[in-house]
């Protein structure tokens, strides 16, 4: 044996990596041994019906469920919720609205001073007779016309001043709830409305009502920025309207009479133009910066005695009353006295008195004593034309 040749190259054994399972696929179920194979039929069972899937489901969609309406509980009525409101039906709404401030720009509430100024032409008509009735209650309808023009004339060059004002703002014009051109064609009708006055009423009779016109022009035009002048304009108003009484009524004018009312109506304006100013100091209207508080309670003070004084002289001397009539005249003096000190403490003390119709209407006590007033002038008077 040749030991020089060389052995045969050792093989060389790769072994493969075992082969991964299919799990796909299931192996056949072993018999357990000693257990008989169970042989299922190819068909469906007996007596169960074969069930046939689709071979694709769709996705149905949930039926939707009605309730049944819930029926009403007895009882009262539901109340319906009002819809939106029809333009046709909130139309008549503005209209109401805007007429209403129509009428607040003509100041119903201050036609009472006519009333009350106005007849007292009749204290010196003797005797009386409907035509004097008659001749006074048309009086007092041209100057209701001339006050409502001279209001809706003053609203409309003030209404930039009345906006500063806590009060005068929320007038009609001022607060913008009336156009210019809605008062300017009010203030036309009413100065022709006041046109026809004149030319139906007796002739040349109606020159107290032109005077009080052209006043008030000359105060609405720069006047009423002059201090004093502006209150006794005010105040020289009221005694015109006395005046167009007694021409109207065919009396006679007192001089007493008229004072009396001159003072007594410049006594208001003076404490008008007072709590203006605690209200809204001097900036609200020019004329104040010509006051002060002191100056203005002196005046007020002065001219409340000058109001007492001719009204007692004017009983005395011109009142045209029997002998019988001046002893209860007389007895309303005390009341004229308590009057003006009620309006006094209510301006000075109680910071009150702006609006002499509201003083006269809603507090209690000048109310009483205004109407005992009255019950006692009316008794004189009657007696006097018994």
């Amino acid at each position: 044996m040749d030991i020089t040749r060389s052995s045969p190259a050792p093989m060389r054994v790769v072994t493969a990596p075992p082969e991964a399972p299919d799990l796909t696929v299931l192996p056949a179920a072993v018999p357990l041994p000693g257990a008989p194979e169970a042989v299922l039929p190819a068909g469906p069972l007996p007596g169960t019906p074969e069930a046939v899937l689709p071979a694709t489901v769709p996705l149905l969609e949930p039926p939707e469920i009605v309730l049944p309406a819930a029926a009403p509980l007895p009882g009262p009525p539901e109340a319906a919720v009002p819809g939106p409101v029809p333009p046709t039906a909130a139309r008549p709404a503005a209209d109401r609205g805007l007429l209403r401030d129509l009428l607040a720009l003509v100041r119903p509430g201050q036609w009472v001073k006519n009333l009350a100024v106005v007849p007292l032409a009749l204290l010196d008509v003797r005797p009386w007779h409907l035509g004097a009735f008659g001749q006074i209650g048309w009086a007092v309808l041209g100057f209701t016309l001339a006050s409502a023009l001279v209001y809706v004339v003053n609203d409309l060059a003030d209404r930039e001043r009345d906006r500063l004002h806590p009060v005068k703002r929320n007038r009609p014009i001022a607060s913008g709830r009336v156009s210019t051109t809605a008062a300017t064609v009010l203030a036309g009708l009413i100065a022709a409305s006041l046109t026809c006055w004149a030319v139906a009423g007796p002739a040349w009779q109606w020159w107290p009502t032109a005077l009080y016109l052209a006043l008030s022009v000359a105060y609405s035009q720069g006047l009423k920025h002059v201090p004093l002048v502006d209150a006794f304009i005010v105040a020289s108003g009221f005694v015109l309207r006395l005046v167009q009484g007694a021409l109207l009524a065919g009396g006679r004018i007192s001089e007493w009479l008229a004072l009396c009312v001159f003072a007594l109506c410049l006594m208001l304006a003076l404490g008008k133009r007072r709590h203006e100013m605690t209200a809204a100091g001097r900036a609200h209207r020019p004329a104040l910066r010509g006051y002060t508080l002191a100056f203005l309670d002196h005046l007020v003070v002065l001219v409340a005695v000058l109001t007492a004084v001719s009204y007692v002289l004017y009983l005395r001397d011109d009142a045209a009353l029997a002998a019988g009539a001046s002893f209860v005249t007389l007895l309303s003096a005390p009341c004229s006295v308590f009057g003006l000190a009620r309006y006094l403490q209510l301006l000075l003390v109680e910071e009150g008195g702006a609006n002499p119709v509201h003083v006269l209407f809603r507090d209690r006590a000048t109310l009483v004593n205004a109407t005992l007033w009255a019950v006692l002038v009316s008794v004189a008077l009657l007696l006097s034309r018994l």
